[in-house]
């Protein structure tokens, strides 16, 4: 393994065109530049300087080691300012886990403010969820009492989403205000949760405690492929309210459910040694209004 410090040797005498000058410039005797040069020539076994009259100048091998030594200063140098910045609590890049609601509804309205107060920050926004699987600065997801949060990690309430209950609109029970879940325990269901999650439990979970099992009969994978079936009359389903923002309803209705109401838990799961970074403090607080203005929305 070559060494790093007769690398930077090397690029010195290489620039300044002579032993003397490099060793003026970093403060060496024109001795230890020599025996650097006479070191790295034997880790590489290739001449790296000739005599040229009084001089030396570098050959090709010695022109194409300089080059590499600039750019691996210029690596350490970043390297050296990233650490910096994080110890200070900058960062230049923002990593945020996102599930597909929230990317539609809560993310978008907060990116526009971000980058006005940290213009020097690129937002890296991934789908998906894992509280240990993905490297992230932050991951908005649907958390229960059955998931644990690993030890360094803190999960930080946003919101709790209630389930709606989507109609076709001519359904006689489309004039209510509210429904009690039980008064569709002989409807035709659309699942819109395919394979199982959280959401499609707590779903579940509802219907039990209201005395039926749910007679799925369209499955969906997501809420406006499942909403727009209900348009068609194939069958009634239940929606997160935050996701509606996102769905066009104009040709259902949708309706508050009760007796048992089911909702959702969104959260913000981050580390606990970097949460109070100032680019991702700020990006939480503007998470938590978002959110705290959805969460008091009523029903359209």
């Amino acid at each position: 393994m070559l060494d790093v410090r007769r690398l930077v040797v090397l690029r010195s005498v290489v620039e300044t065109g002579s032993i003397q000058a490099a060793a003026a410039l970093l403060g060496y005797t024109p001795s230890a530049i020599s025996q650097h040069i006479a070191a790295l020539q034997r880790e590489t076994g290739t001449a790296l300087f000739e005599r040229q009259g009084r001089g030396i100048r570098p050959t090709e091998a010695g022109r194409l080691l300089a080059t590499h030594a600039r750019q691996i200063q210029t690596q350490i140098a970043d390297a050296e300012t990233a650490l910096s910045d994080l110890r200070a609590g900058k960062s230049r890049r923002l990593t945020v886990r996102y599930f597909a609601t929230a990317g539609a509804v809560l993310i978008p309205p907060i990116i526009a403010e971000f980058g006005r107060r940290f213009p020097e920050v690129r937002v890296e926004l991934r789908l998906g969820k894992g509280l240990t699987g993905e490297a992230a600065d932050a991951e908005i997801m649907v958390l229960d009492d059955t998931v644990p949060v690993p030890r360094g990690l803190r999960a930080m309430h946003l919101l709790d989403d209630p389930f709606v209950v989507v109609l076709p609109p001519e359904h006689p029970l489309a004039t209510e205000e509210t429904i009690e879940l039980g008064r569709l325990s002989n409807e035709t269901w659309i699942d819109n949760e395919w394979p199982s999650s959280i959401c499609r439990e707590t779903i579940l979970d509802a219907c039990g405690a209201a005395g039926f099992s749910p007679n799925f009969v369209v499955e969906a994978h997501d809420y406006a492929t499942a909403v727009a079936f209900v348009a068609t009359g194939l069958g009634v389903t239940m929606v997160p309210k935050l996701a509606l923002t996102a769905i066009p309803t104009t040709a259902v209705t949708c309706l508050p459910v009760t007796r048992p109401a089911a909702a959702r838990s969104i959260f913000a799961v981050v580390k606990e040694a970097t949460e109070d970074q100032p680019a991702l403090s700020a990006f939480l607080n503007l998470l938590r209004e978002v959110a705290a203005s959805h969460a008091s929305r009523p029903v359209d």
